[in-house]
């Protein structure tokens, strides 16, 4: 949690104060779209995809991995209904906390307010990345750097879901992963 911004021991004892830990099984809907959710997480172990349905398709657009934080942002910010929903993928360490209680801690502290700030700056680089890397970069591309970034990942995701983060059938991932195997990308 302070990887982000620095924060003082007080500071950081009251925002975990806010946090309470939560097992999450593999499968489990955290988030459900059309849903005004409540809670924020901080993602200690497993996986999280983010996805919506559309024309009876789902289509995932984000994967929250450890050390992520998992929010409706729709709802945190404007407590309006998400437009996605969010599922664990493996069985997860989650840490929850409601989100009107750490609106109003970071009305009574200028650190931890920063600390806020922080959070949806570095949430904001990441996703004008994502959208620059689609709009700008081959799938091939996109699949070999979240290989990089994450080695483990083909062993600890179903391809479908990976296939569909990327916008490309499964058929065209075993070919970009074929090539991959061979050296040919």
């Amino acid at each position: 949690m302070t990887t982000l911004y620095p924060l003082s021991a007080e500071a950081l004892s009251g925002l975990c104060a806010l946090f309470s830990p939560v097992d999450v099984l593999k499968g489990t809907v955290i988030f459900r779209e059309g849903h005004i959710e409540k809670s924020v997480y901080f993602l200690e172990q497993g996986i999280v995809r983010a996805y919506s349905d559309s024309h009876e398709k789902q289509v995932t657009f984000w994967f929250g991995f450890e050390g992520d934080y998992v929010i409706s942002a729709q709802s945190f910010v404007n407590n309006r209904p998400g437009y996605e929903s969010m599922e664990a993928l493996e069985d997860c360490i989650l840490y929850e906390a409601d989100g009107k209680a750490l609106l109003s801690l970071f009305e009574t502290s200028a650190e931890l307010a920063n600390w806020g700030r922080k959070l949806a700056e570095h949430e904001f680089l990441k996703v004008e990345g994502m959208f620059i890397n689609r709009q700008y970069k081959t799938a091939s591309q996109n699949y070999s750097e979240l290989v990089q970034r994450i080695p483990s990942l083909p062993n600890r995701l179903p391809l479908k879901y990976i296939a569909s983060y990327l916008g490309i059938s499964q058929v065209s991932l075993s070919r970009i992963r074929a090539a991959m195997a061979k050296g040919i990308i």
